[in-house]
């Protein structure tokens, strides 16, 4: 396993790593995680992806009981937390990023994990109703608490997030370091475009979802939507009705073009998907998920692939997958 800084900062993250959206919770309980866990620790993986939305909570219980039964020394990996959605309904406490929330926000997650610190906190979207300034110096103020020790954003705009670290810079706050943006063959352009210069002027690490664009990268959908399958539950239903219909089509069929890309290589569509994401050097970590051990092991098993993606092979993989993709 490689080990990549995230941005600036002073850690380092696996290049691959395992995250909970869709799994914990709904898939995986306290057994499966540490089983997959597990097998991604034992991969050289160091960095565990979750969020306070995911489950509505449940997803950071599962994976602090795990982080008990495994029993690993704190000091050898990190996991991360997302605040901004909520897990109740009132005014102050969903979609938002005021003071109020973020310090419950934190206070909630540090007591579903069980841990006495979160390395990594996200606000998980921009909140353009609460002053950048308070956003800012809230998520400061957590960091000096010891509550968090690196903070960053997700699904910023650059332009929003330029705003918070020169907020940050002005009053000699703790910056926000890193992003953590959806990336795959099909979803490119802020990352290769508008974030080009987040990444070269303010060092900005990047921890990417989503890198098999929700499983269609590895050709499970090609025949159409198996049962039990992502896409077939109630909250991915709008994927495969209207409009968006017509993109999953189109996304599909650039998938099986990518077959014989694959089979030459000796791996799968999903191993080379996940390659590709890690080929580009501003991104930090890849964030893979799993409700397997087997799962687990055959996408660390992509990282091998990284330095056998030539030039050549990723023109191709452009050429493939262009007719699908918002480049």
């Amino acid at each position: 396993m490689e080990y990549r800084r995230l941005g600036s900062a002073g850690i380092k993250v696996s290049a691959l790593s395992l995250g909970s959206w869709v799994t914990f919770g709904n898939q995986v309980d306290v057994d499966s995680a540490v089983e997959a866990m597990k097998t991604a620790y034992d991969a050289g993986c160091n960095f565990f992806d979750n969020a306070e939305a995911y489950a509505a909570g449940k997803s950071e219980e599962i994976m602090g009981k795990a982080l008990k039964k495994l029993g690993w020394r704190r000091g050898s990996y990190l996991v991360s937390t997302k605040i901004y959605w909520g897990l109740n309904d009132g005014p102050n406490e969903k979609n938002t990023l005021n003071r109020k929330r973020l310090r419950e926000g934190i206070e909630g997650a540090l007591k579903r994990f069980d841990l006495d610190y979160i390395d990594l906190v996200y606000c998980h979207r921009a909140d353009p109703e609460t002053p950048i300034e308070e956003t800012v110096w809230s998520m400061h103020t957590m960091i000096e608490r010891g509550q968090a020790l690196y903070w960053g954003t997700s699904e910023w705009s650059a332009e929003e997030i330029r705003e918070a670290w020169e907020v940050a810079e002005r009053h000699h706050l703790h910056k926000p370091q890193m992003e953590q943006s959806q990336y795959n063959l099909f979803v490119r352009k802020r990352v290769e475009k508008e974030y080009k210069r987040i990444f070269d002027n303010l060092g900005y690490g990047l921890t990417v979802w989503s890198p098999l664009s929700l499983g269609i990268l590895t050709g499970k959908y090609d025949s159409g939507v198996p049962e039990g399958s992502r896409l077939s539950q109630a909250d991915f239903s709008s994927y495969t009705q209207g409009a968006h219909k017509k993109v999953l089509e189109q996304r599909i069929n650039a998938t099986k073009k990518l077959d014989p890309i694959a089979r030459k290589l000796g791996c799968t569509r999903a191993q080379l998907a996940l390659a590709w994401c890690a080929k580009n050097p501003n991104v930090s970590t890849v964030i893979t998920g799993a409700s397997r051990p087997e799962q687990v092991k055959e996408n660390f098993a992509a990282f091998e692939l990284v330095p056998r993606l030539t030039p050549d092979i990723m023109a191709r993989i452009d050429r493939a997958t262009s007719s699908a993709s918002d480049l």
